[in-house]
Parts: C-alpha cells; sequence; structure tokens
C-alpha cells in the first residue's frame, strides 16, 4: 500500500438558493460510469486547488466562479486500489452563468438529506453527513 500514488481531486458542492447541491452522474466510457458525484477533476501540476476547481467548473458546468467564493468545507482520504485519492470538497453558492451539462454528464439537484439515494464513489460517501450538517 505505501507505493499507492497519491491523486489530488478537488470538488465542489454547489448550492442554489433552495439549499440543494448539484451533483453530475458520470458519463458512459469514464471510470465509475453512472455513479454521481460532485463536479470537479484533477489538480493540473503546479495549479492550486482553487484554480483547478475554477477551471473544472468552467470546463464541465460552463459556470464562472471567483475564488472568494469558494468556501473549504472538508475533504475525503480513501485508498482505491490502484491509487490514493485526496479530495478537498468546497463549496460554492455564488457563480456567473447558467449550471450546463457540458461534457454529456446527467445532472441534478438534490437536497443535502437525499444524496444517499444516489450511488456515489466510495470517497465521495463520507461528505454527505458535512453537507447535511451544513444545509438541514
Amino acid at each position: 500500500m505505501a507505493d499507492l500514488k497519491l491523486t489530488l481531486v478537488v470538488a465542489c458542492a454547489l448550492v442554489d438558493a433552495d439549499k440543494r447541491v448539484l451533483i453530475a452522474q458520470r458519463p458512459e466510457g469514464k471510470t465509475l460510469a453512472g455513479l454521481w458525484e460532485f463536479p470537479g477533476g484533477k489538480c493540473e501540476p503546479g495549479e492550486r486547488p482553487e484554480q483547478s476547481l475554477i477551471r473544472e467548473l468552467h470546463e464541465e458546468l460552463g459556470i464562472t466562479v471567483a475564488e472568494p467564493c469558494l468556501a473549504p468545507l472538508t475533504f475525503a482520504s480513501y485508498g482505491y486500489e490502484t491509487f490514493h485519492l485526496l479530495m478537498p470538497l468546497y463549496i460554492c453558492r455564488r457563480w456567473e452563468g447558467q449550471v450546463t451539462p457540458r461534457e454529456g454528464q446527467t445532472l441534478a439537484w438534490v437536497r443535502a438529506n437525499k444524496l444517499r439515494d444516489y450511488p456515489m464513489p466510495p470517497a465521495d460517501i463520507p461528505l454527505i453527513p458535512h453537507l447535511i450538517d451544513l444545509l438541514m
């Protein structure tokens, strides 16, 4: 296990005015296809987590987020078979533009206490109680 590569991925819980959280279903052809996750993605070399998240949210959803609108909430640390994932989760309540699925993914706005109704990757599941505590 000591030889597992550490992968840094950032995720965002976009929260709308009704306190619903946006989740995206991974499209066919991707690893963990069909599972629901918080938008975000891998940090590129030399990129800070906030920069990565701003870039990913624009690429995936077509929205513009200002860095001060990203608030760190918690993180996931999970050992998959071939790598170890470290994933900070940020909360964002303000952005510019209309949320649009740009990568073939299905989107859903969900109340925090209903997130467990959607199958998620194992690393995402421990994040749910933090969102319930914050939003319910």
